[in-house]
């Protein structure tokens, strides 16, 4: 497989099974979308192997060893061919790369996380780690600046995913939201399991919703750092999760009867008014 067809099929996996980041990337000039692209198909054949009831282990495994083989020697998959390409043209870190696989290995270890220090770890690695790689594509002026926000970035989207995927999650025998704060707010499993909502419910996922805020406004400090289009790409992106965050609270934090999501129209508001 040649460069171009490699990078024609992370495009094309980008553009149908990931609407919110094809809006984002849109606005990179060709080079940077196609590596970032690489990085989304990346992510999300990882994301797809530890969505399964039974996480794929060994295929995992072998994602990150030929993660570690690169760029020296991709075996032809379209992924790895584009990704080898991207690293050659952007510095972007392996750890990053191997830190999101590490990430889905954890879910073939826990369902459960007791606080959000665990929590944290494990979205540093899933969402913390993509952040990071994606920032080494859009070559910030500062580097030693611009990683710690870029991974304040991605947790602050990895939260509100895992406030949207709650039933998602429950159906994988997972949850994501920390033990402890169950606990304090008065939020049983059960109520998940029936998507139950209610004040605990609301009180529980307002402080989810918090914390999601804190850490986007953290991480936009990102943006002085970068060049006009990569700024207005990363501001797709936190625009479209504040959207969908504002979405669920508006619904009293109800994730069990539809699942959030966001028209084309109100992506737009969402990014014009973030």
């Amino acid at each position: 497989m040649t460069v171009d067809e490699a990078y024609a099929d992370v495009l094309r996996i980008t553009q149908e099974t990931a609407r919110n980041f094809a809006w984002g990337i849109r606005v990179l000039p060709g080079p940077k979308r196609r590596a970032v692209a690489a990085l989304y198909a990346f992510a999300r054949e990882v994301d797809d192997l530890a969505d399964r009831k039974s996480p794929a282990r060994a295929e995992l495994e072998l994602w990150r060893a030929a993660v570690e083989a690169l760029p020296a020697s991709p075996d032809g998959r379209s992924i790895l061919v584009a990704l080898a390409d991207a690293m050659a043209r952007y510095e972007i870190p392996k750890e990053a790369l191997t830190d999101l696989v590490d990430g889905a290995l954890m879910d073939c270890d826990r369902s459960r996380y007791g606080g959000w220090e665990e929590l944290r770890e494990y979205c540093r690695r899933v969402a913390g780690a993509v952040g990071v790689a994606c920032a080494a594509v859009y070559e910030p002026s500062s580097w030693e600046s611009a990683r710690p926000r870029a991974e304040t970035l991605g947790l602050a989207l990895q939260q509100i995913n895992i406030m949207r995927d709650v039933a998602e999650d429950w159906s994988l025998g997972r949850v994501y939201l920390p033990q402890d704060e169950l606990e304090r707010f008065g939020v049983e499993e059960e109520a998940i399991a029936a998507g139950r909502t209610g004040p605990e419910w609301c009180a529980l996922m307002d402080h989810q919703a918090s914390r999601a805020e804190t850490l986007m406004r953290e991480g936009l400090e990102l943006l002085p750092l970068l060049d006009r289009r990569s700024a207005l790409c990363v501001l797709t992106f936190a625009g479209i999760y504040r959207g969908l965050l504002d979405q669920m609270r508006s619904r009293d934090y109800d994730v069990f009867r539809e699942r959030p999501h966001l028209s084309a129209a109100a992506k737009v508001r969402a990014v014009a008014t973030l």
